[in-house]
C-alpha cells in the first residue's frame, strides 16, 4: 500500500484493536473488582435470566429455612405447656384414686381432695388460655378446630385435624335412649310396709308411710351409686340410668309385690339396656356410643356431637328422630410456610386443651368433660378416674403429634431445604461468579495487549512523517 496523508489507515487499526483490547481490560476489572462474571445483561442474556430465578430461589430459601426454625420453637412452646398440664392431670388422677377408696376415706378427706382438683383445674384453663407464641395463643382453641350447631339439642364436642372445614347437616334416625324400668302397678296410696328395692346392686329401704313423691326422692339420693333417676310418668314411678346407650344398664327388683300401696315394682326383676344413637353426618351414617355421635370417614372425619335428652315423658331418648340443623366447623389450624415457593406449606391443628374441651364424650359416665369431675363420693371418683384418663390420652396424644410435627415434618423439611440451599447456591455462583484464575489470565493478557497497542499506535502515527523525507 502505497504512503499517504489523507487518510493513515494503519492508525485506525491500531485504534481498533487498542479499544477493543482497552474494552477487554476493563471488563476484566469489573468481574474482578464486583466477583461476578455476570454484572449487567450485555454479559449474558440466558446467564443472567438463570442466575436471578436461581437469587430468588435462594433467598425464598434461606426464608423457608428460618420460617421452619420459628415454626419448630411455636410448636415447642406449646408442646411444654402441654408437658406441665399432663403433669397435673397425672396429679389429680391420683387424689381421685385415693377418693375412690371409700373405706378410708371421710367426707372431710374427700372435700380435701375435691379442693386441690379444683386448684388443679384452674390451672390447666390459666395454662390453656395464657400460653402463645408473641401475641398468639396456642392451646385455647384458637389454633384448632372449632364448631358451632344450628340446634340448641347439638352440642359441637371436638373435631380432629383430619376434620376440614365446612357446614354438616346432622340428621337423628335411631334415638339413643337410656336404660328404662317402669313400675308395673303404679303406687296411688303411701306405702303400707317397709320395703327394699335392689338396684343396680344397690339395696335401697323404703320406710311405712312414704309417698310415691318421697320413694322417688329416696330412690334419687343413692343416685351417684345406682347411676339411676327415678320420676313420675304418667301415674307410674319410672327409673332410668344418667347415660345414654348400649352401656348403660338397669337392673331393678323389689322384695315386695307389687300394689297401689308399694312401690310397684314387684318381686320380678325388671333389667332393661339403653340404644346408642345412630344418625348421619354430612349425608353419612354413623353409630353413636350412647347419646355421642362421632364421624370416622369423610370430609367430617373426626366431629364429635352430643345429642341432648329429650324432656317430659320421653326424657329416657334423646331429641327425637330427625333433621337436627347443621354443623358449622372452622379450621383455624396454625399454616406454616416452610417451602421457597407458592403454597409449599404445612399446617397443624392444636384444639383446646381447658378442661371442658378435654375428656369429653367418655361413654356410661355422669361427666362430660373434664371440668365437671367430682370426688366427692366413691362412685363419682371411680368417673373421674375414667374421664382423667381420657383428658391424659387427650393430652398425651396431642404432644405425640406435636413431636412428630416437630420432628418429621418440620426438622426433615429444614434439613432439606439445607441441602437445596447449597446446591441451588452451587449452581448459581457456577454461572454468575467470576473465575479469578481464569480471569486473571485474560486481565493480564489484556494488559499487555493495551500496552503493545498503545506503543503500536504511537508507531502507526509516525508513518504520514515518512512522506516529508520524499519531499526533501
Amino acid at each position: 500500500m502505497g504512503l499517504s496523508i489523507a487518510n493513515n489507515v494503519t492508525s485506525l487499526n491500531a485504534q481498533n484493536n487498542l479499544n477493543k483490547a482497552s474494552m477487554n481490560v476493563r471488563s476484566s476489572v469489573e468481574k474482578l473488582s464486583s466477583g461476578l462474571k455476570i454484572n449487567r445483561g450485555a454479559d449474558g442474556p440466558a446467564a443472567l435470566v438463570i442466575s436471578e430465578k436461581q437469587r430468588a430461589q435462594i433467598a425464598g430459601l434461606k426464608q423457608a429455612i428460618e420460617n421452619t426454625d420459628k415454626a419448630a420453637s411455636v410448636v415447642q412452646t406449646g408442646e411444654g405447656a402441654l408437658n406441665e398440664i399432663n403433669s397435673l392431670l397425672v396429679k389429680v388422677r391420683s387424689l381421685a384414686i385415693d377418693s375412690a377408696n371409700s373405706g378410708v376415706n371421710d367426707a372431710d378427706a374427700l372435700a380435701a381432695n375435691q379442693a386441690e382438683i379444683s386448684n388443679a383445674l384452674k390451672s390447666i384453663d390459666r395454662i390453656a388460655n395464657n400460653t402463645q407464641f408473641g401475641t398468639k395463643k396456642l392451646l385455647d382453641g384458637s389454633a384448632g378446630i372449632s364448631g358451632t350447631a344450628s340446634d340448641a339439642d347439638v352440642k359441637f364436642l371436638k373435631g380432629s385435624s383430619d376434620t376440614l372445614a365446612g357446614i354438616y347437616a346432622i340428621t337423628i334416625t335411631t334415638e339413643g335412649e337410656r336404660a328404662t324400668a317402669t313400675a308395673s302397678t303404679a303406687q296411688t296410696a303411701a306405702l303400707t310396709a317397709d320395703e327394699t328395692l335392689t338396684i343396680n346392686n344397690v339395696s335401697i329401704t323404703l320406710t311405712t308411710g312414704m309417698s310415691q313423691a318421697q320413694v322417688v326422692n329416696r330412690v334419687n339420693e343413692f343416685t351417684a351409686q345406682t347411676g339411676v333417676v327415678a320420676d313420675i310418668d304418667s301415674g307410674s314411678t319410672r327409673l332410668y340410668t344418667k347415660d345414654f346407650g348400649s352401656d348403660a344398664s338397669l337392673n331393678v327388683v323389689s322384695n315386695t309385690a307389687a300394689g297401689a300401696t308399694s312401690s310397684g315394682i314387684g318381686t320380678t326383676t325388671i333389667t332393661d339396656n339403653g340404644v346408642d344413637v345412630i344418625g348421619t353426618i354430612d349425608g353419612t351414617s354413623y353409630t353413636g356410643s350412647g347419646n355421642v355421635l362421632t364421624a370416622n370417614s369423610g370430609s367430617a372425619k373426626g366431629v364429635v356431637i352430643q345429642f341432648a335428652a329429650d324432656s317430659g315423658a320421653n326424657a329416657a331418648k334423646t331429641v327425637a328422630a330427625g333433621a337436627q340443623g347443621n354443623v358449622s366447623v372452622t379450621d383455624n389450624s396454625l399454616i406454616f410456610q416452610i417451602g421457597a415457593n407458592q403454597n409449599q406449606t404445612a399446617k397443624i391443628a392444636i384444639n383446646k386443651v381447658n378442661s371442658n374441651g378435654l375428656g369429653v364424650g367418655v361413654s356410661n359416665n355422669q361427666f362430660s368433660s373434664l371440668d365437671e369431675i367430682d370426688v366427692t363420693s366413691a362412685s363419682k371418683a371411680q368417673d373421674t378416674i375414667a374421664v382423667v384418663d381420657a383428658a391424659i390420652s387427650d393430652v398425651t396424644n396431642l404432644r405425640g403429634t406435636l413431636g412428630s410435627f416437630q420432628s418429621n415434618t418440620l426438622e426433615s423439611t429444614a434439613n432439606n431445604l439445607r441441602a437445596t440451599l447449597e446446591n441451588t447456591t452451587n449452581a448459581e455462583s457456577v454461572i454468575r461468579d467470576t473465575d479469578f484464575a481464569s480471569e486473571i489470565a485474560n486481565f493480564t493478557r489484556g494488559q499487555v495487549l493495551v500496552q503493545a497497542g498503545t506503543a503500536m499506535l504511537s508507531n502507526a502515527n509516525q508513518i504520514p512523517q515518512l512522506v516529508l523525507s520524499l519531499l526533501r
